[in-house]
């Protein structure tokens, strides 16, 4: 491709927008360059005036952007029923897209966006920045060599990210079925849910109880406890909540042969010296564990976060190199929030694909009694250091 960089319009400048903008204005993605931003928010445009380059135009409306024709790639970083919207349409115009997680609230819309994805040659991609990180690469590598036998159990408590009211107040969209269209695992969750079925594969099964504004005044999920079930017979627990302190961030996944703990940013590996499947039938013990011995793992160390998916966006259009995360595998993590959520409001366990009619019924009956909150204060919040190894939130 005959371009020397490429040109991105961000369409949403809030809490994740500002600071994609933020990066490339500071040169951290040497191949791109920022040509404009659209928000809804005047606010928004008036920071984006004082804040960004002469040069980077400023509109009002995404569909504006898309249409203007001064941008190769747009990144969509709006409330997230509109991300898929927006996606099609930038494809459709012939532009690079990349959207922000979640890939979209629902995914009978997401499955949609895919199909439109694959009548185009343009590039689209997924920001699941966790998937850079050093940790949760070293898990996916032991898990996916075969090396250390079948998935056992799945155990994740990620409860280490803490929400105020206020955060909540800071947007009249926020926690709301019909603004947000879900709570803790619609925007704090999409990387977990994508990280734990990138490595461990997805469930077959769900049950969830999902409590709705248990801890906070919200009308949507804030405290979640999941139970999975996967096709080999192997269980697992997904446990997370905006209200705990200090929180846990623990995930663990045990093999026939081996435990991963990867727990605030460290990761640990205790391997078998016999397979326990083996092991079980063979000994004559009957209390005496199979031996083993933690092994000492190195990593390359690299945690790029959204700037390495920013740098592999423009990579693939230049270069055409590997993307962090195909834009199509947004659908996975999100077809596991939507079991859950499904789970909780059936109070039944689901299999996995779940009915996306039947999803979409249930949730549009949400919306009909959502209500937008009567004290909203509008706040933008700096996410740096938000993320780390957990997640980041728009």
């Amino acid at each position: 491709m005959d371009m020397e960089k490429v040109r991105l319009g961000i369409i949403g400048i809030g809490n994740m927008g500002s600071g994609h903008a933020n990066s490339i204005v500071e040169g951290k993605v040497p191949e791109m360059e920022l040509a404009a931003v659209a928000d809804l928010r005047e606010s928004r445009r008036a920071w984006a005036k004082e804040s960004l380059p002469e040069t980077v135009r400023i509109f009002e409306e995404g569909d504006e952007l898309i249409d203007s024709g001064c941008c190769d790639a747009v990144l969509v970083a709006t409330p997230h029923y509109d991300h898929p919207r927006l996606v099609v349409k930038a494809l459709e115009k012939g532009l690079h897209a990349i959207s922000e997680k979640p890939a979209g609230v629902y995914t009978k819309q997401v499955r949609e966006m895919n199909e439109a994805a694959a009548k185009s040659d343009r590039v689209f991609a997924v920001m699941f920045n966790q998937r850079t990180n050093h940790v949760y690469r070293k898990m996916k590598e032991i898990v996916g060599s075969g090396e250390y036998g079948q998935i056992k159990r799945v155990n994740w408590i990620i409860t280490d990210w803490y929400r105020s009211q206020a955060y909540y107040n800071s947007g009249g969209w926020r926690a709301t079925w019909a603004g947000e269209g879900g709570g803790v695992l619609l925007n704090q969750c999409p990387h977990n849910l994508d990280l734990l079925q990138w490595i461990c594969g997805m469930p077959v099964k769900v049950q969830a109880f999902c409590h709705n504004g248990k801890w906070h005044d919200i009308e949507v999920e804030d405290d979640v406890t999941a139970y999975m079930e996967f096709a080999n017979g192997a269980t697992g627990v997904f446990v997370t909540t905006t209200a705990d302190a200090p929180g846990t961030n623990r995930f663990e996944v045990t093999m026939e042969r081996g435990k991963l703990v990867c727990e605030n940013d460290s990761l640990s590996f205790y391997e078998l010296d016999q397979n326990e499947r083996e092991y079980c039938f063979t000994t004559k013990e009957g209390f005496e564990k199979p031996a083993g011995h933690y092994v000492e793992l190195s990593t390359d160390g690299e945690n790029l976060q959204h700037i390495g998916v920013l740098r592999a966006f423009v990579d693939r259009i230049l270069h055409n190199g590997p993307l962090v995360a195909e834009g199509v595998e947004g659908i996975n993590g999100l077809m596991l929030s939507n079991a859950m959520h499904l789970s909780s409001w059936l109070e039944r366990p689901v299999s996995l694909p779940v009915d996306e009619d039947l999803f979409l019924e249930q949730l549009n009956r949400r919306k009909q009694s959502s209500k937008q909150k009567k004290q909203v204060q509008e706040v933008t919040f700096d996410t740096k250091g938000s993320y780390g190894t957990k997640s980041n939130n728009e």
